[in-house]
């Protein structure tokens, strides 16, 4: 990978109007790894749900845990452009590693957009290198989508904070060595969200991983409970300082994280296409290829065009993130659309294939299994477009 000191350029709105030499030389250099590294292992590993340390070590060298974090702090400093189609490549392959360096750089935008210089200065470097990994704690038993209701509490003492709650479904919860963890500082407060604050914690006495939630795809990479009791963070792990900004903070990273959400339901669309296209021409029925069959050209032409326009989508959000605009309406509708072509290619490549779909054999069963998630994630599909159809009347008001 190109050595972070010669780019130009940072995740945060400055020259990213067009792709480089060096970002595709970037987007290659991952293609190439994830095809001979990911494409061997990934049945094997998915099957066993077993964690791919080795491979979280070659992420590490590539520069992978840094890709969004400014070269200043020792990350790649790429755009969200390149970003995403660095997802959608390793997705095509396997989606599921790309989760343990996505929730991780979802915390790292929250501390370098909103950080303090002391925070910038110590946490930025160690996350970019993955000497330090971890990611976001935002869910809990009983709040998702909704996450105005967490009762995840820090209270304020003389020494600091004292955090009790628990998060659920965080990935990189066994693995992972710091979160950033949206708790509410104020109760009582009115509206809900000035009451809610964003805490760098590591694991420790009162913080610790429940277990691995065992889940129906995007296995190999561990989702687990958080539980704190008790749990001590000294002031200087309140992001940003003030109390009472988490809830911007946490839904500021997730611009990021639906673009990442929605490239990594247009990888897994393009691996089925791809793997659909392929068979197509290898299985015969009643003397000829299944690809000249009228039914087959349909299914594989609709795949075709659904990857093509989740690209362009996620290339609109992308940019307007780069240059710092406000992009949650163009992040929702790449995130919604590009899932649901996710879902909707995999499904078509199982019918593709007939029967030996359902053989753990061809990795059209894993795109099926894992391609929902992407639908759920970083804001149900139905939240997606109720944010759409709000900032649609918002813009265009009579």
């Amino acid at each position: 990978m190109p050595n972070a000191d010669t780019r130009s350029k940072t995740a945060w709105g400055t020259d990213v109007n067009a792709m480089t030499d060096e970002d595709r030389e970037i987007i290659d250099t991952i293609e190439r790894w994830a095809e001979r590294e990911l494409r061997p292992i990934a049945r094997k590993f998915d099957h066993a749900d077993e964690y791919p340390t080795e491979i979280v070590a070659q992420m590490k060298e590539l520069g992978l845990f840094g890709a969004t974090i400014a070269p200043e702090y020792g990350g790649l400093g790429l755009g969200a452009s390149t970003y995403a189609q660095i997802v959608m490549k390793i997705s095509a392959v396997w989606m599921a590693p790309v989760g343990i360096f996505n929730s991780h750089l979802i915390m790292a935008a929250c501390v370098q957009r909103h950080g303090t210089a002391e925070q910038k200065n110590h946490w930025l470097p160690k996350f970019a290198t993955g000497e330090l990994r971890g990611g976001i704690g935002l869910t809990e038993p009983n709040a998702g989508t909704d996450l105005q209701s967490i009762r995840t509490v820090a209270r304020r003492d003389a020494d600091g904070y004292v955090i009790d709650g628990s998060k659920t479904w965080i990935t990189n919860g066994v693995h992972g060595d710091v979160f950033a963890i949206l708790t509410k500082t104020d109760p009582e407060a009115q509206p809900r969200h000035k009451g809610m604050s964003l805490f760098l914690c590591d694991k420790g006495p009162g913080f610790t991983a429940a277990k691995k939630l065992k889940k129906l795809g995007y296995k190999s990479i561990d989702s687990a409970e958080l539980v704190f009791e008790s749990h001590r963070v000294g002031a200087d792990r309140l992001i940003g300082a003030v109390e009472g900004r988490g809830f911007q903070q946490a839904v500021g990273g997730l611009e990021l994280g639906r673009i990442n959400v929605a490239a990594r339901g247009a990888g897994i669309a393009a691996g089925a296409l791809h793997a659909a296209v392929r068979y197509a021409q290898e299985r015969h029925t009643f003397g000829k290829p299944i690809a000249q069959h009228q039914a087959i050209q349909l299914k594989l032409a609709d795949m075709a065009t659904r990857v093509e326009a989740a690209k362009l989508l996620i290339e609109q959000a992308a940019r307007k993130y780069d240059t710092g605009e406000r992009c949650d309406l163009e992040a929702g509708m790449a995130k919604l659309f590009a899932s649901e072509a996710g879902v909707e290619n995999s499904l078509e490549a199982m019918r593709i294939f007939g029967g030996y779909s359902y053989s753990t054999d061809f990795d059209v069963e894993r795109y099926y299994r894992d391609a929902p998630l992407m639908c759920i994630g970083e804001g149900t599909n139905e939240m997606q477009r109720i944010i759409i159809a709000r900032q649609l009347l918002e813009r265009n008001p009579l």
